[in-house]
């Protein structure tokens, strides 16, 4: 951006060319290149809309209404339906530049419009749509005024945006480092200075650039507020936060959604007090039962033959379902009441389900005064059409009345799909009468678990992020997301096709997890997914519903509207098995496509036994997503012409060369595919996670236990019956296999059974084990070690 910012010029005139007018204009140019301000000029409706596409640091436009249209709907795209309800450019004057202006207020806010006006037969403002004087700032009939006073007006206006166009926090940090004062607080390095004397230092010092250590700071800076006591510009810009992502009161922590986790745990439950914990939750929850000292309940997911975690079915979590569930479970006869203070789903999955959160706070307020819906990757919810009711902070007094909700708390790690630093959070907060929120007792909870040496960048980079989704700004980043992520599901499906139709080659393909088959509700035109607009998918939340017994998701005990996948997170499926859980006689292993895919610079997400998942993020480019489609065609090319693992994978062929000379990639697949079809992989996965173990202590006793050396580690041959002493989480699926006072239970029993098939896979094939929190394994003998409470004499 230049120093007093930049402005768009959409002009039908060429200001190099003659004529009064393009003199003129040619003048008004040169005027605001005077006062600073860098030009960017465009000559057409689709020259200035791919401006728009990719110049976010515009400070103010100037646009011609009479500007070309080199095509009809240049201004479309995937979001476009229903963007413009009732005031669409095209269905009132069909210019080119009314689809400039029509594209700047769905991509920017308040950003300061000026439409030129140069017809005579234009003079008379009232044949212009309605919405357009509700977009500009002003008209410029360029013959009517002075160069000069054009260009003030516009330059005027240009600053003025730029100054408000950030957001609280960052305004004062920023107006802080400005000023070039002294440091005389911590952190010692005194705005970077100390980085200077030393070699390491400084060249630590010219990598990050001067300005990221001048603004970070000691909280002792007092005209910036205080992260503690809420005041100040970061109590401004908590409140801002809260107006944006629609919450009573928002929280900015430092920590990740993990803080954010155990902070509002330790609020909502008590020690012996009962919580109800979807199985299907991030080991920071169990932190906070263990810091709460509260008592769990679970409520286990669906599954499906993938080995995905579905949603908890509406059944499991009706009050008599939660009440029986509370009854059963032993720990809770030492629990101080019968009844639930706490309650946390995840919303959306790892994989993408986000429920229906009105109508699962409406089915939970009975059992329960605290919900909490832990939102770390789907902070983006609110900021989209077709997530409307699907995040935590849709449930109001408007949705659900006060008297029939819960208090509902919304934790996000912002970094992960929005747009700020790592490990910055927040907690969001709407209160209802059951369970009072009082900001001071809250705030208690907050400072425990806070740090009172906050990073300024990080706290500004959560202001930012707020403002970045302010508006219609929030909508069309979150659509450009979602419309690329269609595209790129559509491909994959559209490739499969045209592989079958070339009949050139084996007849086989990478799938997605995601309907077969879409309606169109305003029509009722039923269609292929692959087939159907890409504005419908784009902007219809009824294509992407669960709909009960649909065989392409696989999950049992559903209800209509209750569950969505949300179309960022893209699951790819790899042959070899279904959504039922039926295997096929050959089939590619998704650990090994995975595995190629690193070699070419491709990490994804999160890879099951058949499946794996890619995130569309709001930076996402055709280009990101058209290098993945060239990897998967490539590995289909290596595995169909057989080719040898020294040239697919060759760093994993020199690590292991005893288990795969000489072995190709479809003999790897075949030998794995084998392996987890013999064991019953994925049966065994469904049976431990559908099957919890028996619980017999707290986790709080466990960790007593623990810190006090009071465990040992068991092998797995030797852990029948132990208590175990910590949680196990295994990736793949990512989901808690066994807590802390839990029974490992019978030899033969879904938990051990299961564990010893991951245990026998990692010895069969080198280099492709589980991620395992909470198992050591023997380097001697590849054994799986879990921690275990001592058994008394």
């Amino acid at each position: 951006m230049a120093a007093n910012g930049t402005v768009l010029l959409a002009l039908r005139e060429d200001p190099l060319g003659g004529g009064v007018s393009a003199g003129q204009l040619r003048r008004i140019g040169k005027e605001l290149e005077n006062r600073g301000l860098e030009l960017r000029r465009a000559a057409d409706a689709r020259d200035a809309q791919a401006m728009l596409q990719t110049e976010a640091g515009i400070a103010a436009a100037v646009v011609a209404w009479d500007l070309p249209s080199p095509g009809a709907g240049a201004g479309g795209g995937a979001g476009a339906r229903g963007q413009a309800a009732g005031a669409s450019a095209a269905q009132d004057v069909p210019t080119g530049g009314a689809e400039v202006l029509d594209r700047i207020r769905h991509r920017f806010k308040d950003l300061p419009v000026f439409l030129l006006m140069t017809d005579s037969s234009d003079h008379d403002l009232e044949h212009l749509p309605l919405w357009v004087s509700e977009t500009v700032v002003g008209y410029i009939w360029p013959l009517e005024d002075t160069p000069a006073f054009i260009a003030g007006r516009v330059a005027a206006a240009a600053r003025a945006y730029l100054r408000d166009v950030l957001p609280p926090f960052f305004r004062a940090l920023k107006r802080f480092e400005d000023a070039h004062e002294y440091s005389w607080h911590t952190p010692a390095h005194a705005g970077g200075v100390a980085f200077l004397k030393s070699p390491a230092g400084r060249a630590f010092f010219d990598y990050y650039g001067e300005r990221l250590f001048r603004t970070d700071l000691s909280i002792s800076v007092g005209e910036l507020g205080s992260l503690y006591e809420h005041s100040g510009p970061i109590g401004e810009a908590e409140r801002n936060a809260a107006r944006v992502f629609g919450a009573e009161r928002t929280y900015f922590v430092l920590h990740g959604d993990s803080t954010c986790n155990r902070m509002v745990g330790h609020y909502s439950v008590t020690s012996d007090e009962i919580a109800l914990v979807d199985r299907n939750c991030h080991k920071s929850v169990l932190h906070g039962l263990v810091v709460s000292g509260a008592r769990p309940v679970y409520l286990v997911p669906t599954r499906n033959g993938y080995g995905l975690a579905g949603p908890l079915p509406p059944t499991a979590i009706a009050p008599g379902a939660v009440a029986a569930r509370i009854a059963a479970n032993p720990l809770t006869a030492g629990a101080v009441s019968p009844e639930a203070q706490y309650a946390v789903v995840t919303n959306s999955t790892y994989d993408g389900l986000c429920y229906d959160t009105v109508a699962t706070a409406r089915t939970l307020a009975p059992s329960t005064p605290r919900l909490h819906f832990d939102e770390a990757w789907f902070a983006y919810a609110r900021f989209h059409p077709l997530y409307q009711g699907r995040y935590g902070m849709a449930v109001t007094s408007e949705s659900l009345p006060a008297a029939d909700r819960p208090t509902v708390f919304a934790t996000h790690s912002t970094h992960k799909l929005l747009a700020a630093l790592s490990q910055c959070a927040m907690v969001h907060v709407r209160p209802a009468p059951r369970a009072p929120v009082e900001h001071d007792r809250f705030n208690e909870a907050f400072m425990m678990h806070g740090t009172t040496s906050a990073f300024y960048p990080a706290i500004a980079s959560l202001d930012v992020a707020a403002a970045m989704m302010d508006g219609p700004q929030g909508r069309w980043l979150i659509d450009e997301a979602i419309t690329e992520a269609i595209r790129f599901r559509q491909a994959v499906v559209r490739t499969g096709r045209r592989i079958t139709a070339a009949a050139d080659r084996p007849d086989w393909f990478f799938g997605v997890w995601q309907p077969d088959h879409v309606t169109d509700p305003e029509t009722g035109i039923r269609t292929l997914f692959a087939d159907a607009p890409a504005t419908l998918l784009a902007t219809e939340p009824a294509c992407w519903q669960l709909e009960p017994g649909a065989p392409w998701h696989g999950f049992a005990d559903l209800a209509d509207g209750y569950c969505l996948l949300d179309p960022v997170k893209v699951t790819l499926t790899c042959p070899g098995v279904n959504a039922a859980g039926r295997t096929e006689p050959w089939g590619i292993p998704a650990r090994v496509l995975t595995e190629y895919l690193a070699t070419r610079g491709i990490i994804v997400e999160k890879t099951d036994s058949y499946s794996t998942l890619v995130l569309f993020s709001m930076g996402i480019t055709k280009g990101k997503w058209g290098t993945l489609m060239d990897a998967l065609m490539d590995f289909k090319s290596l595995y169909d012409n057989d080719a040898s693992l020294d040239r697919v994978l060759p760093a994993l062929a020199e690590r292991h060369p005893a288990r795969y000379r000489r072995t190709t990639l479809r003999e790897l697949c075949a030998r794995m595919h084998e392996h987890l079809t013999r064991g019953a992989f994925v049966t065994a996965l469904d049976e431990a996670f559908q099957h919890l173990p028996t619980p017999v202590h707290p986790p709080r006793h466990c960790y007593q236990r623990l810190v006090r050396q009071s465990t040992e580690r068991v092998r797995l041959a030797d852990a029948a019956g132990r208590i175990a002493a910590a949680m196990v989480t295994v990736t793949p699926p990512g989901i808690p296999v066994l807590m802390p006072g839990e029974s490992l239970g019978a030899p033969q029993g879904p938990l051990l059974r299961y564990l010893t098939a991951l245990e026998h896979f990692d010895r069969a094939f080198p280099g492709f084990g589980s991620e395992a929190h909470g198992v050591t394994t023997d380097p001697d003998t590849g054994d799986y070690l879990i921690e275990c409470l001592r058994r008394t004499p």
